[in-house]
């Protein structure tokens, strides 16, 4: 590898403004701190808490006409 080409690389903290947690990355930009609005911790789509709206009345229009097209 070429030297003097390659940017610092510093270890960071990443804190989470909504639940509070913090834990550490990496970063070649800021060598401080980070605060994102959710984390993994918090966020309902890795929580499961996240409800998954299905488009239930598409589903059924589409079989209506699927059940037309084979009549």
């Amino acid at each position: 590898m070429k030297e003097k080409i390659h940017p610092n690389y510093h270890k960071i903290s990443v804190r989470c403004s909504s639940c509070g947690s913090i834990f550490e990355t990496g970063s070649t930009i800021k060598p401080n701190e980070l605060r994102v609005d959710t984390c993994s911790k918090c966020h309902p789509f890795y929580t499961g808490k996240q409800t998954s709206i299905q488009a239930t009345g598409q589903v059924e229009k589409f079989n209506k006409r699927l059940n037309k097209a084979q009549k």
